[in-house]
C-alpha cells in the first residue's frame, strides 16, 4: 500500500503545486491591479465571483475540449511520468490551469482586501506625501504587509485543493492520489482509503508548516518559539 501511495504522490503534489502557483500568480496581479486602477475593480471582481461559482468539473470540460479537442495545443489525458519534464508540464499545464482557475477567485478577494487595508495606513500616507509614484507605493511599501493574510489562505488552499485534485484527475485521465482514491472507494479498499486520507493529512500539515516559515520571511517581528 505504502509503494502504491508513492507511486502516485509526486503527481498530485506536483498539480496540486503547479495549480496553486498558478492561482497565486492570477490573483495577485489582478488584485494590484484592481486597486491601482478602481474602474477595473468592478469588472475584476465580477469575473472572479464569475470563476468562483463555475464547478470545477465543468471547468476543467471546458478547458479540454477548447485547448485539447477543438485547439490541439495540449494532451487531452495520460501522464507520460517526470523523465521528461517538458512533456510531464504539457500534460500537467491543462490540469493545473484548471485548479488554478477555480481557486484564483478566492486567493484574489483575499488579496484586494487586504490591499485596500493597508491602503489606508498612516505610512502609506507618509509615502504618499514623500512624491512617490503610486504604483511604486502600491509594490514596495503595500504588498508585503498585506502577504500576510494572503500567506494564511495559500494554506488553506492547499487543503482545497488536494481534495479537487480527485475531481481534477477524473477529467483528465492522470494517475495521481485522486484516481486512486476513487479505484480504491469502488473496490471498497478501505485499509487503502485509509492510508490515502492519512497521506493527505500529512500533505495539508507540511503546507501549513511551510505558511508558518513564510511568516518570519515577511515579517520580521514574527518570532518562533
Amino acid at each position: 500500500m505504502g509503494e502504491l501511495i508513492g507511486e502516485r504522490l509526486p503527481l498530485t503534489l506536483g498539480l496540486v503545486l503547479l495549480g496553486l502557483g498558478g492561482a497565486l500568480l492570477l490573483a495577485l496581479p489582478l488584485a494590484l491591479l484592481a486597486v491601482r486602477f478602481r474602474p477595473w475593480d468592478l469588472a475584476l471582481s465580477g469575473l472572479m465571483a464569475f470563476l468562483q461559482s463555475v464547478p470545477t468539473f465543468f471547468l476543467g470540460v471546458v478547458l479540454l475540449y477548447a485547448l485539447a479537442v477543438h485547439l490541439p495545443l495540449f494532451p487531452a489525458s495520460g501522464f507520460p511520468g517526470f523523465a521528461e519534464p517538458q512533456e510531464a508540464l504539457r500534460h500537467l499545464f491543462l490540469p493545473a490551469l484548471t485548479l488554478a482557475l477555480s481557486r484564483a477567485a478566492i486567493l484574489f478577494r483575499m488579496a484586494r482586501g487586504s490591499l485596500l487595508e493597508v491602503m489606508g495606513q498612516d505610512y502609506i500616507r507618509t509615502a504618499r506625501a514623500k512624491g512617490l509614484p503610486e504604483g511604486l507605493v502600491l509594490l514596495k511599501h503595500a504588498l508585503r504587509p498585506a502577504s500576510l493574510p494572503l500567506v494564511t489562505v495559500l494554506g488553506l488552499e492547499g487543503g482545497f485543493l488536494l481534495t479537487g485534485a480527485v475531481v481534477v484527475e477524473a477529467v483528465f485521465a492522470l494517475p495521481g492520489l485522486g484516481s486512486l482514491a476513487l479505484t480504491a472507494l469502488e473496490a471498497r479498499d478501505y485499509p487503502l482509503l485509509q492510508g490515502l486520507v492519512l497521506a493527505m493529512a500529512a500533505l495539508i500539515v507540511l503546507f501549513n508548516l511551510a505558511v508558518d516559515l513564510l511568516y518570519g520571511l515577511l515579517d520580521p517581528r514574527v518570532e518562533y518559539a
